[in-house]
Parts: C-alpha cells; sequence; structure tokens
C-alpha cells in the first residue's frame, strides 16, 4: 500500500518562475558539457576555440583524419613558429592515463619524422578534465616519460598509425629520451566555460540571454566612407520631393524639413551599425543578416506601393519597419526603434533598397 503521508520537502527551497514551470531547473554550463555527445564536444570544442584567437596570431581546427595528433593548433602571436596543441578528448569520465598514450605516442613519433616541430605547450581538452592519476602524473614529467615508455608496446606500437607497427626502436627512443615532457597539461573545464563564454556562441549554447548593448556613439560630423550608397539614395529621394538637385550634403542648408530628417536618418543607421556589431560579438554568424532579411520582408509591399515622391516613401516604409511584429529572433530584446529604421538605410547601402523609382 502506497502511504498517504506527504514526502518531506528539499532542504533548500528555490522561487518557483514561470520559466521554471515552462522549461525546468537550468542546467549549468559545467553540467551541461558533461553531457554532450561526441559531436555536440566536437562542435562546443570549436567555439571555444574562437575565444584562444585572443591570446594567439594565428588558430587553426585539424581534427579529423590525418591530423596527426593534432586537434586545434594555436600559433604564437609574435613567433609563428612557435605553438601550441589543444588535443580534444570526450570521455564520460576524467580522462586516464590509458587515454593519453596513443596520443603521446603520436606526438614522438611525428615529431621524431618531421612532419611539425615539437610544441611549446600540450593542453588535453575533456568536458570532465583529467582524472586524479592523470592529473598527479601531469605534475611530474619524468614519471611521465617513464610509464610512456612502459606503455608503448601495449597502447602505441599498433595505436599511431593504422599502416604501420611503429616500434620503440634506439633511435626512436633516444629522441623521447630527450624530449620535454613538462609541456603536457589538462584545461580545466571551468576555465574552458570562461574561454567560451568570451565567444559569440556562448548564449546560443547555454543561454542565459545577451548582455545589454553598449551605448550608441553619435555619427561623425563627416559622413563616412561606409555611408555613401545610403546617403545618396536620401538626397535623391529628397531631391524628388523638393524637385531640384542636391548633389551635396551641403545642399540641404536651405531645407530644414529634410535637413532634421538626415540627422535623424544617420542616427539611425550608426544605431543599426551598432547592433549588427554587437550581433557580431555576442551570435553566431548571420544572425544579423536575418534579422535585415526579415525586416527588408516586411517592408517589400510597402516599398512597392505608390507614393508621392521618393521622401514620402522613405517616410513610409521606415515607419512600417518601426511597426513590424519581431517576434522570434535572439536579437529581439535588444532591438531598437532607431535600429528598425537604420536597417532600412542599410539596405538601401546594400543597393537593395531604392526610394526613387
Amino acid at each position: 500500500m502506497i502511504s498517504s503521508n506527504p514526502l518531506p520537502s528539499p532542504a533548500v527551497k528555490t522561487a518557483t518562475t514561470a520559466d521554471m514551470v515552462a522549461t525546468g531547473l537550468p542546467i549549468p554550463p559545467i553540467e551541461r558539457i558533461r553531457i554532450f555527445s561526441a559531436g555536440q564536444w566536437e562542435d562546443f570544442a570549436l567555439e571555444w576555440a574562437d575565444s584562444l584567437r585572443l591570446q594567439y596570431g594565428t588558430v587553426e581546427r585539424c581534427g579529423g583524419a590525418g591530423d596527426m595528433g593534432r586537434d586545434i593548433i594555436a600559433f604564437d602571436k609574435v613567433d609563428p613558429v612557435i605553438w601550441d596543441n589543444y588535443q580534444c578528448k570526450h570521455y564520460k569520465s576524467g580522462l586516464a592515463p590509458s587515454d593519453i598514450w596513443v596520443e603521446l605516442g603520436k606526438l614522438v613519433f611525428h615529431t621524431y619524422n618531421n612532419e611539425y616541430t615539437y610544441p611549446r605547450k600540450y593542453f588535453f581538452v575533456a568536458p570532465q578534465g583529467a582524472g586524479t592519476k592523470l592529473s598527479n602524473l601531469l605534475k611530474k614529467p619524468d614519471k611521465l616519460k617513464e610509464q610512456l615508455i612502459a606503455n608503448w608496446e601495449q597502447h602505441c606500437k599498433l595505436g599511431i598509425t593504422s599502416t604501420a607497427e611503429v616500434e620503440l626502436d634506439s633511435a626512436l627512443r633516444a629522441y623521447l629520451d630527450a624530449l620535454d615532457f613538462s609541456i603536457f597539461e589538462a584545461v580545466p573545464p571551468l576555465r574552458i566555460i570562461d574561454q567560451h563564454a568570451k565567444t559569440r556562441w556562448y548564449a546560443t549554447r547555454f543561454g542565459g540571454g545577451l548582455p545589454a548593448r553598449p551605448k550608441v556613439v553619435a555619427p561623425p560630423v563627416a559622413v563616412a566612407a561606409n555611408e555613401v550608397a545610403y546617403v545618396r539614395s536620401l538626397l535623391d529621394a529628397y531631391g524628388d520631393h523638393l524637385k531640384c538637385s542636391l548633389p551635396t550634403v551641403a545642399d540641404l542648408g536651405p531645407h530644414e524639413d529634410v535637413k532634421e530628417h538626415f540627422s535623424d536618418a544617420r542616427l539611425e543607421f550608426y544605431s543599426a551599425e551598432a547592433l549588427r556589431a554587437f550581433s557580431r560579438d555576442h551570435l553566431p554568424p548571420g544572425a544579423f543578416e536575418e534579422l535585415q532579411d526579415e525586416l527588408h520582408g516586411g517592408i517589400k509591399d510597402e516599398m512597392r506601393g505608390v507614393h508621392p515622391d521618393g521622401y514620402r516613401r522613405v517616410l513610409s516604409v521606415v515607419k512600417t519597419a518601426k511597426l513590424l511584429p519581431i517576434t522570434d529572433h535572439a536579437l529581439k530584446e535588444r532591438l531598437s526603434t532607431h535600429d528598425r529604421g537604420g536597417i532600412c538605410h542599410q539596405l538601401a547601402n546594400d543597393g537593395k533598397v531604392r526610394w526613387v523609382k
């Protein structure tokens, strides 16, 4: 018989929110990476590699057939001959010594054969980090080397390459003995997450929302090179409205209404450019372009509509853009009214919108 007595309440009580009811308790990143599949871990490692570009001159992904024991290689900013290796391993528990012997064997064999130079540092990257036994062993380079030699026959002889057996003969052994084994280190998972948080992939991988946007910088007094196309398009629209030619911005002087509009349009353009930069820093490639495409699709009918002149078309189309419902885009909570108008001018800058037929 099932007891009617209620189960005891948890010792620690958590406030219940609407999001929690809909999705459950959030999974901290350190726990989430531990349940990644092998494919998800590989994707995560590729995303994380972006953070390495802040400290290196060049970062390349080599993982796959023929990588010769190198997953991510990173070259020094000052001396590109110097490089570090990041070897990604996906296991359900912390790395053990038996998980790395063949990787060390590949490094010894391929550098002995001058396939590549010996790295400055060699990092193991795994969701559970290094287990206690391996962690202790990595702190004792001489013992690590000694145990690699002892395990060569079992792990390395047939594991380094599928085309031949690799015997630890006297020449290879002499080369191995001379190598610096203090270069090996396991990267703590929390450090990997902290570095990943500096990339544009973090929000879509772990959630938590986007940070606040920085304040938008005011446009420069003079029109910049990246504004020329949309500015020319606006001048043509104003000229169509005023029934006169406006070759340059200076010609707006006596026309206060369009002059004020031009100042507002530049503010909007720079706001949208700031949003583009924000998206580049915090979201995967293509996110901002998807937003542009969504707004472009929403204003096309208004663009096709009948308007007295180009300026009236600008006013009507930008107004439509500012009223469009954006419900499912990652940037929707960071999208301002100015951004919407600015995206219209970005589209004009790219030749996708023409104010004068």
